[in-house]
């Protein structure tokens, strides 16, 4: 648990200066492998502060169209956990930690064990499997932890305090913050209740706190500035390689934002 780990290199990253930090994800194997490996590792070069790669998955119960979108083509592309390890393993070569976002079935179907020996010796940082709730997260987080992974998990809107303190407590690297009930999107607003909700989980950890779920303008990162440690977004890149455009740019733009 957080309370009895060292401070972890997602960790220090994350609080690092004290300003917003930026995590795009790119999915692995979107639009196709080559492609998602140099997107991530343009986005660390542009100064992201870290990366989520995303394993591609059927059945994404978390992710919105944007997401289900490039996970199929991923899929139809061949993309398998073992080719996503070599994706997050070349961003990583960046120098940038990586985050992987997936789901419980792959972990399973990869082996928990295997996939945890494989991902620290890729480089990746952390593990985000939002289908998989803290409280029965064991031993799949245990194996991770031996590894030296961080353990990421979820807390929403629709969270008590009380299961906001037990997720924390089982975290590690930062609490990832859902802003709104639903799946992933570019949202034009952030919800009017967010404020309440950081600040319900800024008691309950002392680790970074990144948002995430809606967020894709530069005046969303503006709102966030001084409340949370990071900006997760996901659906606005993927939304710009959907439409021939250049993710790159809005991640530089939204960088832009964070200061």
């Amino acid at each position: 648990m957080s309370s009895t780990r060292a401070t972890s290199r997602l960790e220090e990253r994350l609080r690092a200066n004290g300003d917003l930090k930026l995590i795009p994800y790119v999915m692995a194997g979107y639009p196709d492998a080559a492609a998602s490996i140099e997107l991530g590792r343009a986005y660390a070069r542009a100064g992201a502060a870290a990366v989520e790669v995303g394993i591609p998955f059927s059945d994404p119960l978390a992710d919105g169209p944007a997401v289900q979108r490039a996970g199929e083509v991923a899929l139809r592309n061949g993309m398998t956990v073992a080719g996503a390890l070599e994706v997050a393993g070349r961003v990583a070569d960046q120098g940038v930690p990586v985050v992987l976002m997936t789901y419980v079935n792959p972990v399973l179907a990869h082996d928990p064990r295997r996939l945890a020996a494989e991902a620290a010796e890729a480089g990746v940082a952390g593990v985000i499997i939002p289908d998989l709730p803290a409280e029965e997260a064991e031993p799949v987080t245990g194996w991770l932890r031996s590894a030296g992974l961080d353990t990421i998990f979820l807390v929403a809107p629709t969270s008590p305090d009380s299961r906001l303190m037990s997720i924390a407590e089982r975290s590690s690297g930062f609490v990832y913050c859902v802003t709104l009930t639903g799946v992933t999107g570019a949202r034009a607003e952030l919800d009017p209740g967010l404020d309440r909700l950081l600040e319900r989980v800024r008691r309950s950890t002392p680790l970074p706190i990144a948002a995430g779920f809606g967020i894709s303008r530069p005046e969303h990162l503006a709102r966030l500035r001084g409340k949370v440690d990071a900006a997760i977004v996901a659906s606005a890149l993927l939304n710009r390689l959907h439409e021939g455009g250049d993710p790159v740019a809005l991640v530089e733009e939204l960088l832009a934002g964070c200061r």
